[in-house]
């Protein structure tokens, strides 16, 4: 029998847990009929707040709206440059250039996905130092080495900001990523290590950034209840953070399962030519994707499909080779690299011991081939 007609299961590439409790807590606040943002987020943003290690949490409708938000929080816009990642997903990018600033983009380093402070640094020097912030991705849940970018952002005097999307529970030298920098943001999708279904979340010891923040996602309005600027309605809703109280409560079990599935992979991979995600001393991945790299992705992708276990991409286009930034200066060589050769596969907390080991003989056989 070959592997196609082999009868076992799809091993998805993700699967959201959302269950009783979840069902229970939102039951509570259909009940209530406080159905839009009220306690329920307040308590919420600060529980997060807490979890993370920070002074304030402010929660939004999602990941972009975070991000949104916390750079108008810092007042950047028209005529300001951001210094970011191109591999990421967009909207890492398109929250810039929503608030009226420029993206421009420096390398990754090719081990670990992440922006190169070396290459940041060197981008800079090529804008006479004409910059006005840095957003770091903590890509696939590794924190981005953000001892070396806090050195650069201080010696341009920038401000530092964590695009901590898919990094809840991720660890740099013992401190939780949403901490690590001026202000950080978070999104709750349903494929996330944890989940509002959409709603994001941005957390800063800055209460000044987080007033600005809660007032512009709440149409500019302060709390004499005056409108003093224009802002938008990127509000959560009290469903979602019932919600995400409960998932919060589940978050280190999650990320210490996605751990545990992470460490399976990486011993099946140990003589294996496909690269297995590295975790630097000092960082503590948090495997929101667990995303391996080779020469012959397709193929790789392939086989797996063949084996019943589900795959994807992220991401098979750096964003300056997007239409929307191709008049982007750019030069990223190991993005996009990367590009052609990373291939996700699943790590979520729903995985089964059978699940497992599906994963994990589909790459061995795959290796010895």
């Amino acid at each position: 029998m070959t592997a196609s007609q082999d009868v076992r299961p799809t091993v998805a590439i993700a699967d959201p847990d959302v269950g009783e409790r979840e069902m229970a807590s939102v039951r509570d606040v259909l009940a209530s009929g406080q159905l839009s943002a009220g306690e329920t987020v307040q308590s919420f943003e600060a529980e997060f707040a807490s979890y993370c290690g920070v002074d304030h949490g402010v929660a939004t409708s999602n990941g972009t709206t975070a991000l949104h938000a916390a750079l108008e929080a810092l007042d950047l816009g028209e005529g300001d440059t951001v210094l970011t990642t191109p591999l990421s997903f967009v909207a890492t990018a398109n929250a810039i250039r929503l608030v009226g600033a420029e993206p421009v983009f420096a390398d990754v380093n090719p081990s670990t996905y992440n922006l190169d402070p070396s290459a940041v640094e060197a981008k800079i020097r090529t804008l006479d130092g004409d910059v006005d912030a840095i957003l770091a991705v903590h890509l696939y849940g590794l924190p981005a080495p953000m001892d070396r970018l806090r050195d650069v952002a201080d010696r341009y005097d920038v401000p530092l900001i964590e695009d901590a999307a898919q990094a809840h529970g991720a660890e740099f030298d013992g401190d939780r990523v949403g901490s690590l920098g001026d202000v950080a943001c978070f999104s709750f999708y349903p494929t996330k290590n944890m989940t509002t279904g959409e709603g994001g979340m941005i957390t800063t010891d800055c209460a000044d950034v987080a007033e600005r923040a809660a007032a512009f996602i709440n149409h500019g309005r302060d709390d004499d209840n005056r409108h003093q600027r224009v802002g938008h309605n990127f509000r959560m809703t009290d469903l979602a953070a019932a919600i995400g109280r409960v998932q919060l409560q589940k978050l280190s079990g999650y990320v210490q399962a996605r751990r545990e599935n992470a460490a399976r992979y990486t011993d099946a991979l140990r003589d294996s030519p496909i690269r297995a995600p590295v975790e630097p001393d000092g960082y503590r991945h948090s495997y929101h994707q667990y995303t391996i790299r080779a020469e012959d992705r397709d193929d790789l992708q392939a086989h797996l499909s063949e084996y019943g276990v589900d795959s994807a991409v992220y991401y098979p286009t750096a964003i300056h080779e997007q239409p929307a930034y191709d008049d982007v200066d750019h030069e990223a060589p190991n993005a996009e690299q990367a590009t052609e050769d990373v291939l996700s596969i699943p790590v979520h907390p729903n995985l089964t011991d059978r699940d497992r080991t599906a994963v994990a003989t589909a790459l061995a056989e795959y290796s010895h081939d």
